[in-house]
């Protein structure tokens, strides 16, 4: 199984202006952060997690041919915006139709987002899809199985994902009890950490760290960070042995 992350960035506390603070203005790459999203792969299936307004050039920059899959964690702009962006996966695909697993609140999201989509009405190159509904109960992408862990982000429920013992969570600022016991024994996990202040709908950077410790997973990865957290250089100097702030094009052979 091989991870891919897309991108390890997020809206939230981005500027609309040019930035002049110390991560906007690193040199560093690691600081060049698209929104989040990853790619999978297990065999031949490759699918993606979340198609947010950077989908186009990550799929570019990565120089991914294919997709058999998208899966979205909620419905949010920054998780869902580039979906129309796989139609160039159905041009590659001579007309194959990509399925994209959704709970209810993302496909009436993308319904009204991309009603063109769904339109009696076909127009010629539009996005080619298969809607498959799912829920907080574990599904296969073709012998893959997948289990979704549903979490918090404030009021909004978001679905994380565990892949066999790798574990996927991001816009999240709660995790029920009884969603952890599917978290348990992940070797690799993924959490968000936005920023060290406080945020009414995502974990901080301590809170991210907490949980951490609780799981102690082999390997953990910080995502969805946002540029108020500090640089990739200063920030990986307060992490613990097992946990890395992850970073675009990081990739994980699992």
């Amino acid at each position: 199984m091989k991870v891919v992350f897309l991108g390890t960035g997020t809206s939230q506390g981005v500027p609309v202006v040019a930035c002049d603070c110390e991560v906007c203005q690193s040199s560093d790459s690691n600081d060049k952060r698209l929104r989040t999203s990853i790619l999978v792969e297990v065999g031949d299936t490759r699918f993606v997690i979340d198609t947010g307004p950077d989908f186009r050039y990550q799929m570019l920059r990565g120089k991914v041919q294919h997709i058999d899959a998208v899966l979205y964690t909620h419905e949010h702009k920054d998780h869902i915006a580039g979906m129309d962006d796989v139609r160039a996966f159905n041009y590659k695909m001579k007309g194959a139709a990509i399925d994209i697993y959704a709970t209810k609140n993302v496909e009436k999201a993308l319904r009204n987002d991309f009603h063109y989509v769904f339109a009696d009405f076909k127009y010629p190159g539009i996005p080619n899809i298969n809607i498959i509904p799912i829920g907080n109960k574990p599904f296969k992408i073709k012998d893959i199985e997948i289990i979704p862990i549903e979490v918090m982000h404030y009021k909004l429920p978001v679905l994380g994902f565990r892949i066999n013992d790798f574990t996927y969570i991001t816009d999240a600022n709660f995790i029920s009890e009884k969603e952890k016991e599917k978290i348990k024994g992940s070797k690799v996990l993924v959490l968000n950490a936005l920023r060290k202040q406080e945020h009414i709908s995502h974990f901080t950077f301590d809170e991210a760290l907490a949980l951490m410790s609780e799981f102690n997973p082999q390997k953990g990865y910080l995502t969805h960070i946002s540029h108020q957290l500090g640089t990739h250089e200063d920030i990986s100097k307060e992490l613990p042995d097992n946990v890395e702030l992850a970073f675009d094009g990081l990739t994980l052979e699992l």
